[in-house]
């Protein structure tokens, strides 16, 4: 036998290698991507020794992961979601969903039916309990005990029930909103529980002392408040009315009072007049609120005591009234009533000088319903005051306790329409109500912060940051010498630009941490001096540094100590990769802990503890939990292994690209390469984008079905997936688009990547917008999928946003759209970005998507772009799914476009037969509709 050359037989082992791995791998399927499992939001106990998280497929049933991460314990809990997990780690609490098959199976009648459940599981010994039509669960602060509130008890039972009571009492009407239902307190020391029925309300305290209900049943007059001690679990009952319905209830954290409200069980409730009392739980005496005769208390009314128990918040109404009811027709003379008869009308008047347009003001009209008004009860005193009024109806109340911060967006509700979302701010005195002026006409994004110690006001204003100090009534800007802008250094949009945002507090008010795009500033707030904590690292290296890993309470301000190590997240605009970094507050330097390609979020941090959770990706890396000491993640655990599922599949790479665009200045992108990429070959490419991309680099790819394509089906499936950054011009978003899109693309075609004959493009939104209006300017794309587009300007610019009933014009002026000018100042703007205007121009194939349900751009621009298409001859085809909003919802849709999507690229970028759907067309045909 003849011998073979070493470079044969080189090349013959490097084939059976190749062979041989392509036979260990299967492609990636639709199928593959409905079972691919990703992770939820992770939570962890307060002492940081438990981790709970969910594990949701893309289609299918959800389970749960528990680990200890003080010993080997961990648990898989099936039909899991949303996971509670109690103070000491001891119990986990989860969502028991209705599994998706029996919810398929149902039928509309029977589907309503169904309501998930609870599991409980104790980690010490691994039992589950479950628990049949959970409404909501909740375990105390302490850990020592959880609630369960219960749906409603089916019809069919409660009417058997009803049959075996006094009949008298049938007749007895009752609102919705006055039915109570079962709560069960499961003592978790020893798992005994009590069951309370009739329960409308219920709240622990923080401290673990107390649980409290509101227990009311309109048909026997029971109407009472029950308090639980938690040492015993022993009840009793500490209030009871006659003829009042027990409404809002809060208890105070040191365990000496119970507020409650209560108002007349015969009035319905939608015009209910609450009061409010307040029980003294050590003397059992009941005081009663002080009383206006311009504000009053309704059945929105929420209560809740500050931390230090001397202050209880609640809100107030002006008045309450009945629901305005429409006339009815109840006698001859009925039929003649002009009122009675035009009571009747469907009619909605807009008038020119409305605050909201009457969409926004639909939108907006159950949330005014609820609206209340804060006010505060001194406890000690009995002293009320009212802190929000009609005018400045916004207050957000921290631990603070002298002032809060007020706001108030009436003034610009009418502009809203054209110039986008403003407010003016206050300081107001919680002992007086008093409220003084800080800012007018302030960016709605760019609230400003209250010192905890209440001595300053921070806020940023026109590329600076600004210190009003509240004793002097004095402002001060404390960045106007520190030669940097503060504002977003990336802002493309026809507005100012905001800022970077402002970093926690130092602790006595002597200082903050404010961010410019990079570096990390300190600032003394008396002496106004100022340093680079993180010593111009940023800004030298490209290093975008910023506080992370703190423990955060909505209710609380968040504090550094002179001298605390903090751990800080890291972003290179350079290789896009993350890092974690330390540094010390008073300390100007950057401590490197860990940092490289890849991509780190930061997802939960143990409140009593330092232990922290993070996820490290890449493209080829699922995003796996890793926990670790808050000063040491590089020192991390690794907790899950979902990675694994990349098994068996020939995953592709990403690699960032950099090319110079149009106009000379350089631009970024990420190119994933096909699986089996081989040099020199060129490939199918498929563009997708938005605006800022290259920071995708390092992502894992969404496992998904939605309007998205799945790069790692596209990439499996021999397609180049393109990711360009864009950079807008206000005034000419189409052109800048066009020029960042086409000279990514012949980059791509340049380097020997892209075949130029078989270039996609893909995008949703407002990236459909750039698709349709890209090929009016370039015969480059061979096919293009454009969803949800905006195709004429000069029709989207007053059309409706019917998810939030805001007008659209606000987009177009200071937005996203960029256009910068009203369509009647500037016509011409709008028509050079709208494609419908110049379809006859378009030599690609299209395919357009939309949900005729869409409440976000109107789904008549497709339609728009369609007809004009058909109209100018070209090659057009137009997907409307019934009943779907901006993103389609519904898994059949979602499934059968990314279908679609593919055999359209397939059939224009890779030859393949076209499907008869899309040489054909579908004729309009009705199902007949399951039984």
């Amino acid at each position: 036998m003849k011998s073979l050359p070493i470079k044969s037989l080189l090349l013959f082992s490097t084939s059976l290698l190749s062979a041989s791995i392509m036979a260990a791998t299967s492609s990636i399927t639709p199928t593959d991507i409905m079972r691919f499992e990703s992770l939820k939001k992770p939570v962890i106990s307060d002492t940081g020794n438990m981790l709970a998280v969910e594990v949701k497929p893309d289609r299918g049933d959800s389970r749960s992961l528990v680990k200890s991460l003080i010993s080997d314990k961990q648990f898989n809990v099936k039909g899991a979601s949303k996971p509670k997990v109690s103070h000491d780690g001891r119990f986990v609490a989860f969502v028991n969903e209705v599994p998706l098959l029996e919810s398929e199976k149902a039928d509309k009648k029977a589907k309503k039916k169904l309501k998930p459940g609870l599991v409980l599981l104790d980690t010490t010994t691994g039992t589950e309990l479950r628990f049949d039509r959970v409404k909501s669960f909740e375990f105390n602060e302490t850990g020592s005990h959880l609630a369960i509130w219960f749906e409603a008890e089916d019809k069919k039972k409660d009417e058997k029930s009803a049959d075996k009571t006094d009949n008298s009492k049938k007749d007895v009407k009752v609102d919705e909103f006055d039915k109570g239902t079962t709560v069960e307190l499961i003592s978790l020391n020893n798992l005994k529980s009590i069951k309370f029925k009739d329960v409308t309300a219920m709240t622990f305290d923080k401290s673990g002392l107390h649980f409290a209900l509101a227990i009311n049943h309109l048909e026997t007059n029971k109407h009472e408040i029950r308090l639980v001690k938690l040492a015993n679990n022993s009840a009793t009952i500490v209030q009871s009315f006659k003829q009042q319905q027990a409404g809002s209830i809060a208890l105070s954290n040191d365990g000496k009072y119970l507020s409650f409200t209560y108002g007349n069980a015969k009035a319905e409730p939608y015009g209910r007049e609450y009061q409010l009392s307040l029980l003294n739980l050590e003397t059992n005496q009941v005081s009663a609120a002080p009383k206006a005769d311009d504000w009053t208390l309704n059945r929105y009314a929420e209560l809740r005591f500050s931390d230090d128990s001397q202050r209880l918040f609640f809100g107030r109404v002006p008045q309450v009234s009945q629901q305005l009811e429409v006339a009815k027709v109840e006698s001859e003379a009925d039929l003649f009533d002009k009122e009675v008869i035009t009571s009747g009308r469907a009619l909605r008047v807009w008038h020119g000088e409305d605050a909201r347009i009457k969409p926004h003001e639909i939108k907006q009209y159950k949330k005014e319903m609820k609206r209340t008004y804060l006010a505060v009860l001194h406890v000690n005193g009995n002293n009320l005051v009212q802190l929000a009024d009609l005018n400045v109806p916004d207050i957000e109340v921290q631990e603070q306790k002298r002032f809060a911060l007020a706001s108030s967006d009436l003034p610009y509700r009418k502009m809203i329409t054209w110039a986008g979302f403003y407010r003016d701010f206050y300081l107001v005195d919680l002992n007086t109500g008093r409220k003084i002026p800080l800012l007018s006409q302030q960016s709605s994004s760019e609230e400003p912060t209250l010192s905890p110690d209440e001595k300053f006001v921070a806020y940023y204003l026109h590329g600076n940051v600004f210190l009003y100090e509240v004793g002097q009534d004095r402002r001060t800007n404390i960045t106007k010498s520190l030669g940097v802008s503060f504002a977003n250094e990336d802002h493309d949009y026809p507005s100012n630009a905001p800022s970077y945002g402002l970093g926690p507090w130092i602790s006595g008010d002597a200082g903050l941490l404010i961010y410019d795009k990079y570096d990390i500033w300190q600032v003394n707030s008396t002496s106004h001096d100022a340093f680079k904590l993180t010593a111009g690292d940023g800004r030298k290296q490209g290093i975008q540094y910023r506080v992370t890993g703190l423990v955060e309470d909505e209710n609380t301000p968040t504090v550094l100590n002179s001298n605390d190590e903090v751990l800080l997240h890291g972003y290179s605009d350079t290789t896009k990769g993350d890092g974690f970094y330390q540094a010390q507050v008073g300390v100007a330097g950057v401590k490197p802990l860990m940092d490289g390609d890849y991509k780190l979020k930061l997802l939960a941090r143990s409140k009593d503890a330092q232990t922290i959770v993070y996820s490290k990706e890449q493209y080829d890396q699922f995003p796996d939990l890793y926990t670790a000491n808050y000063g040491s993640p590089e020192r991390a655990t690794r907790q899950t292994d979902l990675d694994k599922q990349l098994d068996g599949f020939n995953w592709s790479q990403s690699e960032l690209v950099r090319w110079a665009n149009g106009d000379g200045k350089p631009l970024d992108g990420v190119l994933i390469k096909p699986t089996n990429y081989v040099e020199g070959k060129r490939y199918p490419v498929l563009v997708y984008f938005y605006r800022f991309m290259s920071d995708r680099l390092h992502a894992f790819p969404q496992m998904q079905i939605n309007h998205r394509p799945n790069f790692a089906w596209y990439a499996d499936n021999g397609y180049a997936i393109f990711l360009p950054d864009i950079r807008f011009e206000v005034g000419y978003p189409g052109d800048s688009s066009v020029q960042a899109l086409t000279s990514g693309v012949q980059h791509l075609i340049d380097i020997g990547i892209a075949d130029p004959q078989a270039v996609g493009i893909q995008g949703h939104s407002w990236g459909g917008y750039q698709t349709a209006f890209a090929v009016t300017k370039t015969n480059i794309f061979k096919a293009a999928v454009t969803g949800a587009p905006v195709s004429n300007m000069t029709s989207a610019y007053s059309g409706i946003r019917h998810g939030s009933g805001l007008a659209r014009q606000f987009q177009y002026e200071t937005g996203q759209s960029r256009i910068g000018e009203s369509l009647f100042k500037s016509p011409q703007k709008y028509i050079e970005n709208s494609p419908v205007f110049y379809v006859e121009r378009i030599k690609t194939p299209m395919m357009i998507m939309f949900g005729d349900k869409d409440d976000a751009v109107p789904w008549e621009q497709g339609v728009e772009l369609y007809l004009a298409m058909r109209r100018a001859g070209k090659d057009v085809v137009f997907l409307q799914y019934e009943d779907e909003p901006h993103h389609l919802k519904k898994y059949p849709n979602k499934l059968d476009y990314s279908i679609r999507m593919m055999e359209y690229f397939d059939h224009y970028l890779k030859g393949a037969p076209a499907p008869k759907w899309l040489s054909e067309g579908e004729a309009y045909t009705e199902y007949k509709k399951a039984q």
